[in-house]
């Protein structure tokens, strides 16, 4: 007998299992076709060697306080130097995850008079930061520039006398399709706003030396980027490239920075190694390319099913127990993939997310594919 305190909880997980949205803890095992460690960096000598470089000269583990107070420490004034040099940002901020960044953005910098436009299928993260913010938001079709045009003249047109705030992810994770950044750009330009982009998933593998996507558009003003250190880079954390006023004001104003313990020096250390890598070391993402490249080819050659044109594939299921079964499936056979199901995605939109990394070959993506071809045919 569950007590009445409890029970309410024990009836939300029921319900969530009847639905196949049931979620639990799974151990990583077998081939890697569902991390972000695109680069094979997570596990690299180099990283290992430059934390162990740290700990030599004296950088501690803990940050032990908020940046504000004795928590800041030279490892992440160095680092954030750094990156801003490497993307071409004014100045640069150090965060301790992307979920935390995305929330201390777009609940300090969009004023109570602007505007936050964004795509539908922009991170969870993003969605808690606007949740939180004093300005209005709305929501439009995926990668639809013109949807962004007519909510910004609509809202205009009304008497808004703020600044639009249009906010994307250059690549998303779930569908591993692009937005249209330059078109984007554009349009803040036009309606004097300011353009956010999460490079997530584009950090460390797209644009030149691994720069993102939105290197392209660096040096602009109103141009504020997230750029995640978890995923190619191997390491965790978030940097987040601003004007540096916007950086100061989130300082001074952003309460997730102001009254966090800042992230470990010795992460911070191992991000700028990461950095370092990712300008040394072109030919992994020459690799990189290629081998996505293959996998896109593989598996329309195999299901039928058109690529998405990066690394991320999703295969889609629809209905959730459904794809959960063809995951749990392949794991068995040593295959490393998840069921992506709602609310991280739309209902009724249930997938596998096949990740492609420098951790897995061609035979490997090969093999996956054809047990995943049995697997969705037996599955019904």
């Amino acid at each position: 007998m569950i007590a009445d305190g409890l029970g309410r909880y024990a009836k939300t997980l029921a319900g969530l299992e009847r639905k196949g949205r049931h979620r639990a803890l799974v151990a990583r095992a077998g081939i890697d076709f569902t991390s972000n460690d695109y680069l094979g960096l997570a596990n690299a000598p180099r990283l290992k060697a430059a934390i162990a470089a740290a700990l030599d000269r004296g950088v501690p583990v803990g940050a032990s306080g908020s940046r504000l107070l004795r928590g800041n420490h030279p490892e992440h004034e160095a680092l954030e130097a750094e990156a801003a040099e490497f993307f071409g940002s004014d100045r640069a901020l150090f965060f301790g995850s992307g979920y935390a960044a995305n929330v201390a953005l777009f609940s300090t910098l969009p004023q109570r008079d602007d505007i936050i436009v964004h795509d539908a299928l922009i991170h969870a993260s993003a969605h808690e930061g606007i949740a939180a913010s004093k300005a209005r938001a709305v929501a439009v079709r995926h990668n639809d520039v013109d949807a962004f045009a007519d909510v910004i003249r609509k809202w205009r047109s009304a008497g808004g006398t703020g600044h639009p705030w249009i906010a994307v992810e250059s690549l998303y994770s779930m569908d591993g399709d692009r937005a249209s950044l330059v078109d984007l750009a554009a349009l803040a330009e036009e309606h004097d706003g300011f353009l956010v982009i999460d490079e997530a998933h584009a950090t460390g593998v797209f644009g030149p030396g691994g720069r993102g996507f939105s290197a392209a558009l660096k040096g602009r003003e109103k141009l504020v980027v997230l750029h995640t250190c978890g995923k190619a880079l191997g390491v965790s954390g978030a940097l987040l490239g601003a004007n540096g006023l916007l950086c100061d004001y989130l300082v001074n104003r952003a309460r997730g920075f102001i009254y966090s313990t800042a992230p470990s020096p010795l992460t911070a250390a191992a991000v700028s190694e990461a950095l370092r890598i990712a300008a040394d070391e072109p030919q992994r993402r020459a690799d990189f390319d290629a081998l996505s490249a293959f996998a896109n080819a593989a598996l329309a050659a195999t299901l039928g099913v058109e690529g998405s044109g990066s690394q991320i594939l999703p295969v889609m299921v629809g209905d959730n127990g459904r794809a959960v079964k063809i995951a749990d499936r392949l794991r068995e056979e040593g295959f490393d993939i998840r069921a992506i199901r709602p609310p991280t995605v739309p209902e009724g939109t249930a997938r596998l997310r096949i990740a492609i990394t420098l951790n897995v070959d061609r035979p490997a993506i090969a093999q996956m594919l054809e047990r995943l071809k049995v697997a969705i045919a037996e599955e019904r």
